[in-house]
């Protein structure tokens, strides 16, 4: 199994030899052989690097999320000058027009997880946006989907609720790879920049990470394991409200409460609900920062028993749900601003509606909350139809 990184150079070196570059990338970065993009470019492909880019966390990776970080004006050493596209404002997620009119190409090397919520597809999304003024070719460097490229989960994102958590109709857990992503970008969004994608050797879209031979590395400061990122689509959710998803733990995410919460009574009625594939364990933690930092919380730890059958968005649903129930008074949605959005609840940005939010105020079903997702998701699996790669 080879990603695109593996052999972009030996088999494509007319796109960067003799280029003014641009790279987009992250510590997850890496090659099989754990080398970093920069490291290789810089090596091999006989290109002229005018810039590097760095989306949410930054290009070195060290930032907790929603945390801006400043572009440098100066480079460091032999190293091009880092421009952030993540910063304090709404603006600072797009590159400045100035940023790429000097770039001929602009290669992106991201690993994505597999869920919507996660910001860095929208980062490619903006680069595609205004590469296509400066006549910069978009060069996408695919990889793995971690959590597969078969199963899809949940609703589409309505035009109100779009966000940096959204800015697109995909559902909650997409089942693309990013290169995918960057062609469904490209026609249906109409981002009709250059583009190239160059796909993975040997993926098969059942696999997960962990199942192929490819290093992990963390793409982000919370992600930092495969396990990880198969309960995102459901745990994100989490984040929409004042519970701890776990951040300040060493399974940001897989362990989750809040000290109100009395661990046992949370399992016991976590089971009623009779979820597929996953058995839910009582815990106590302390977060060392973020939400509930310093407090002792009651809470559980997910542990998935069986991949295939696991649905990590109706769970992550189903534990809103029990919270709410047994913790009426002390359960809160988070109202702060959340992704430059103050107007809007966390929740619904994240659940593209405000029909969850509402759903689980008036004790819906599960049933009722999943199968009102089916008619959105049936009509995004036709949507991403033409643009998947692989089998």
């Amino acid at each position: 199994m080879q990603i695109g990184l593996d052999h972009v150079i030996r088999n494509h070196p007319k796109l960067f030899k003799g280029k003014r570059l641009g790279i987009l990338a992250h510590p997850a970065s890496i090659d099989k052989q754990y080398r970093h993009i920069l490291e290789i470019f810089k090596k091999e492909s006989g290109a002229h690097i005018q810039a590097l880019f760095g989306p949410e966390h930054g290009f070195d990776g060290y930032a907790q999320d929603m945390e801006g970080i400043e572009s440098s004006e100066k480079s460091k050493g032999d190293d091009p000058k880092v421009y952030s596209l993540y910063g304090s404002t709404y603006e600072s997620l797009k590159p400045q027009k100035s940023w790429l009119d000097n770039i001929e190409v602009l290669v992106c090397d991201l690993q994505d997880i597999g869920s919507r919520y996660y910001t860095f597809i929208y980062t490619l999304a903006f680069c595609m946006e205004v590469a296509m003024q400066t006549s910069t070719h978009v060069v996408v460097l695919d990889r793995p989907n971690p959590i597969n490229g078969h199963q899809v989960e949940g609703n589409l994102v309505s035009e109100r609720f779009r966000s940096f958590v959204g800015h697109f109709p995909l559902a909650n857990r997409h089942g693309m790879t990013i290169g995918e992503l960057a062609q469904l970008f490209r026609e249906a969004f109409h981002l009709k920049c250059q583009l190239s994608v160059i796909p993975m050797k040997g993926w098969h879209r059942r696999r997960y990470a962990d199942e192929i031979k490819t290093p992990w590395v963390l793409p982000s400061p919370n992600m930092p394991t495969v396990e990880t990122a198969v309960v995102y689509p459901g745990m994100c959710l989490l984040e929409g409200t004042e519970l701890s998803e776990g951040r300040g733990t060493t399974r940001p995410f897989e362990i989750f409460g809040a000290p109100f919460i009395d661990s046992e009574k949370l399992v016991k009625r976590l089971k009623e609900f009779r979820l597929p594939g996953v058995r839910f364990r009582p815990v106590h933690f302390k977060p060392g920062f973020q939400k509930c930092a310093g407090q002792i919380c009651g809470g559980a730890q997910i542990h998935v028993t069986r991949r295939k059958a696991f649905e990590p968005l109706i769970t992550g649903v189903a534990i809103l749900k029990a919270i709410y129930e047994l913790y009426p008074h002390q359960f809160q949605w988070r109202h702060r601003a959340y992704e430059f959005v103050q107007d809007i609840p966390a929740i619904d940005l994240l659940a593209g509606n405000e029909n969850l939010r509402l759903d689980i105020e008036k004790g819906e079903s599960l049933k009722k909350i999943k199968a009102s997702w089916e008619e959105e998701k049936a009509s995004f699996l036709k949507l991403r139809k033409p643009y998947l790669i692989y089998t």
